[in-house]
């Protein structure tokens, strides 16, 4: 006897350490990755479970023999899981709700759009790959947070029979991996996921809503729709736009002709920052490096534009 309780000691020094340790580590790694909007919302909806399976519980309570003594317990147990399903499936919902009355002065006021510097990376952006130079300027000071739906969207890209698509889904995941290697800003892997939402971007513009944090993204489709809901959208493409170089007419510059324009004689170039130079007369050209008189600007949906004419009719040099 006294050997088995021995042995019972010795085993359970050794397993009983694991037995608490390993669920208390899961837990904690688990609650890191729940945005903290989910998780109050997600206690206060057992609160409000229990408080009305405690309601129920008392009359339940008068029934005779067993049935006095279980139900009581179990609807409390189920009200209080049906109270924190509904409210973290719904939370965003909710928020839209209650956040007139919040505006009014009746609550404390709702937290910012900005989600406390997170922003969440669309599958497009990631393939774009300009991100990971943004995010090395210190540009996005807080987290950036990977959807794991969105990281599925990019192996099924890149294991896609197209070779284009089966290439950009490739470019996505390298991006991805020198963003979490070479980045100092945090990146954070995030396990949320709305199951009665099919497409990638429905599922990005509720998890704006929820998080309330912004969706970076060069996908004009997802800009549009995200505005629609309220929901604030950094476009990569109109911040490349916005820091390009500021010409006026009459500036002078030099640009290298490549190729023809659409209309007769007109030449092509183009600035370090990828600006387009339509050159007038500059066909005879190519391939030469030329002077230039901007005429005029014009900013389109696609970026920036710049129209000019040769300086003095001449090629500054040959080309290499």
């Amino acid at each position: 006897m006294a050997g088995l309780t021995a042995a019972g000691v010795v085993i359970g020094g050794v397993i009983g350490p694991y037995a608490l340790l390993l669920p208390f580590r899961w837990a904690k790694r688990e609650l890191k990755t729940i945005p903290a909007p989910v998780l109050l919302g997600g206690m206060a909806g057992l609160v409000l479970g229990l408080v009305v399976g405690g309601l129920l519980s008392l009359p339940l309570g008068n029934l005779p023999g067993v049935w006095g003594n279980a139900l009581p317990l179990i609807v409390s147990l189920a009200c209080g899981a049906v109270g924190v399903t509904v409210v973290v499936m719904r939370e965003g919902d909710l928020w839209q709700v209650i956040s007139p009355h919040l505006e009014r002065g009746e609550a404390v006021n709702p937290p910012p759009q900005g989600g406390n510097g997170r922003v969440i990376l669309d599958t497009s952006a990631i393939i774009d790959g300009r991100i990971a130079d943004i995010s090395e300027t210190g540009f996005i000071p807080g987290t950036i947070i990977i959807p794991r739906f969105v990281l599925d969207e990019l192996r099924h890209i890149a294991d896609s029979p197209d070779a284009l698509r089966r290439n950009r889904g490739r470019r996505g995941l390298e991006m991805l991996n020198k963003l979490q290697k070479e980045s100092d800003v945090p990146i954070q892997i995030s396990d949320m996921d709305f199951p009665d939402v099919h497409e990638v971007d429905g599922k990005l513009v509720r998890m704006g809503r929820t998080l309330r944090a912004p969706i970076v993204t060069n996908d004009f489709n997802l800009n549009r729709v995200a505005e629609l809901q309220g929901v604030r959208v950094l476009n990569i493409n109109q911040l490349a736009n916005a820091v390009k170089t500021v010409v006026l007419p009459g500036e002078e510059m030099a640009v290298r002709i490549i190729q023809e324009g659409k209309e007769i004689g007109q030449g092509v170039g183009f600035l370090d920052d990828g600006t387009m130079v339509v050159v007038e007369g500059g066909r005879r050209y190519i391939n030469h490096n030329v002077s230039i008189t901007v005429t005029r600007v014009l900013q389109t949906a696609a970026g920036r534009m710049i129209f000019a004419q040769p300086k003095n009719g001449s090629a500054n040099g040959r080309g290499d």
